[in-house]
Formats: structure tokens, C-alpha cells, sequence
């Protein structure tokens, strides 16, 4: 049977549009950065806390895998469009009115695309928001990997604040019957 949504074509593709923005976003941000910043020199925004750092990621998150000869590019590049592709299908299937699903997954896509179009174009992501706390520095990152850790962490809180609420109490108030 169909689900009413997919009759009436009022599913979740429209937060692509948002997936747009956040590649618009991100690859102007970069645009910005290869032009003004220095490389490896910090540029201080807030003292004790915030700095542009233009730096590059060959690797994922962390600069996991980044020193591994090249082949990671082409890896990292088809998981993100494996996801992406994954993320789309099941928007698809989602109401368009359901933003606690709509939204990280559109964050996610937006994001996963921004590097994968650094990865083509430049053969690493470009990255360039630094935060800091005394000596004590995490590791610089984008607009696209925000976007991504934001998607990541409303997919786990929406899913499981949908867990706790799709699940009614045993009958009785979870309290046992007379027979047990």
C-alpha cells in the first residue's frame, strides 16, 4: 500500500534545497579562504578560542586515514555518495512535514557533497575554523563538517527521542498483572 505522501508527492526531497545551501555555503566559505588566509598560520578571530587556520585534510574526520598514499580519496568519495544516494532515497519515503528526519538528513547530504567537491576539485578538503583552549587544540574543520556533525547528532537524538515516544507503556503502566 502507498503511503499518503508518496501519492501526493508532499515528501522530504524539498530539504534539499537546504542540502544546496550548505554547499553554497561551504564552497564559498573555502572560496574566501584559498584567497585571504595564509596556510598554517593562525589568524586570530577570538582570543584563547577561535582562529582561521587554512589547513587540508586528505583523510575523514580527524585526519583519519589522510597519509594513506591517495587511495582514501577515491574511497571517502564514493562513501559520500553512497550515503548521500542512501539519505536521498529514504527523504523520499519521508513526509515532508517531518523536520526531525528532513533536516539532519539534508545536513548530511549538504555537507558530505561540499568535500566531495573539494576531494574532486582539489584532491583534499580545505579546512580552516580552528577552536582552541590554552595549548589544547581541536582539529580544524568546515562549514561542511559542521553541517555533517550537526546531521549526525540530530539523526541520534531524533531517533532516539522518536524511539522513546513511538513506544507506549506496557498495559497496566508497566506495573505486573496479577498473574506475574
Amino acid at each position: 500500500m502507498m503511503d499518503a505522501h508518496r501519492a501526493t508527492g508532499r515528501n522530504a526531497l524539498a530539504w534539499l534545497l537546504l542540502s544546496a545551501v550548505v554547499v553554497v555555503l561551504d564552497q564559498l566559505s573555502k572560496r574566501w579562504v584559498l584567497s585571504s588566509l595564509p596556510e598554517y598560520q593562525p589568524v586570530v578571530v577570538v582570543e584563547g578560542f577561535w582562529n582561521w587556520y587554512r589547513t587540508y585534510n586528505t583523510g575523514a574526520a580527524f585526519s583519519f586515514l589522510s597519509d594513506a598514499g591517495g587511495w582514501q580519496t577515491w574511497f571517502f568519495t564514493l562513501l559520500a555518495i553512497g550515503i548521500c544516494t542512501l539519505l536521498t532515497v529514504w527523504l523520499a519515503r519521508t513526509p515532508r512535514g517531518d523536520w526531525r528526519t528532513a533536516l539532519p538528513f539534508a545536513l548530511v547530504v549538504g555537507g558530505a557533497i561540499g568535500n566531495v567537491i573539494d576531494r574532486l576539485v582539489h584532491g583534499h578538503v580545505i579546512d580552516f575554523i580552528q577552536w582552541h583552549w590554552r595549548d589544547y587544540y581541536w582539529p580544524a574543520f568546515n562549514i561542511a563538517d559542521s553541517a555533517i556533525v550537526g546531521g549526525a547528532i540530530g539523526i541520534v537524538l531524533f531517533g532516539l527521542l522518536q524511539g522513546r515516544e513511538g513506544h507506549a507503556p506496557p498495559p497496566g503502566g508497566g506495573r505486573p498483572g496479577p498473574e506475574g
